[in-house]
């Protein structure tokens, strides 16, 4: 599978590995509207199945994920309601193709993570965090209440009384803290952005059907009783024991030898 990423520039696949930027270096790291709008054109590929990618990657183009919405932006504007709604819309088309991607989602969480930006870091399936990371809710330091999904995932993540105080406290959590309450799924003490697109790089050569197939049945645990689950588990599992990596994973461990996904 191709696709011709030429009208998405700041996007770039490689191993099997999609990176989208969400901030360019200056302006604080910002959310970028060109980002935005980019990655949700590379997004629809993906979803398509017209682009070959393995695991898809998140990251800022600077020192910091994202500091958050452009909230000058949002001052300059003619009608700010309309302005931030617009904005928002375009940010919330990304997270629903992040959530429908089959594809591990990987956040580089290096620097700050504020606001929209922390949506987005809660938005992946791995969030890879250091000793500068910084996590902030932001919307109660400028009158405003979250989106991305932060009001959704964030007491799913960490409970319901602790996202209330982090929310409506608007105190930063440093990386380690954050890992400790389950806001970040990784931390480590080296470089972020390189850890993270190791993880990214491994993920890519993984069992694609395996993780399409369980980030669906994750998908559907939010609405099943625990006997539709249950009946969607059966179905999944006997379906990959036939795919082209279920047979493969299986000989591979009989074998005791490691599993060559992706080859057949």
């Amino acid at each position: 599978m191709t696709s011709d990423l030429a009208d998405t520039p700041l996007v770039s696949l490689e191993g099997g590995v999609l990176t989208l930027p969400v901030s360019l270096d200056g302006k604080g790291n910002s959310l970028d509207s060109d980002c935005i709008s980019q990655a949700g054109v590379a997004l629809d590929s993906v979803l398509a199945g017209t682009v070959d990618v393995g695991a898809i990657l998140l990251v800022g183009l600077g020192k910091n994920f994202c500091a958050g919405g452009n909230v000058p932006g949002f001052a300059a504007a003619e009608d700010r309601s309309e302005h931030v709604r617009e904005l928002a819309d375009r940010l919330h088309g990304v997270v629903r193709q992040l959530d429908r991607a089959p594809v591990p989602v990987v956040a580089a969480v290096a620097g700050w993570a504020a606001g929209a930006g922390l949506s987005l870091a809660l938005a992946a399936d791995f969030s890879v965090g250091g000793p500068d990371t910084r996590l902030l809710a932001a919307y109660p330091g400028i009158g405003l209440s979250p989106d991305g999904g932060m009001s959704w995932r964030l007491p799913r993540a960490i409970g319901q009384s602790a996202a209330r105080a982090f929310i409506l406290g608007n105190e930063p959590v440093d990386g380690e803290r954050a890992h400790r309450m389950g806001m970040i799924t990784t931390f480590v003490e080296g470089d972020v952005p390189t850890a993270a697109r190791e993880l990214a790089a491994r993920l890519a050569s993984g069992p694609r059907a395996s993780y399409a197939a369980t980030k669906e049945l994750l998908r559907r645990s939010e609405v099943n009783s625990l006997s539709e689950q249950l009946d969607a588990e059966r179905d999944s599992i006997a379906t990959l024991a036939v795919s082209p990596d279920g047979i493969e994973g299986v000989n591979a461990f009989v074998a005791k030898r490691t599993p060559r996904f992706g080859d057949a």
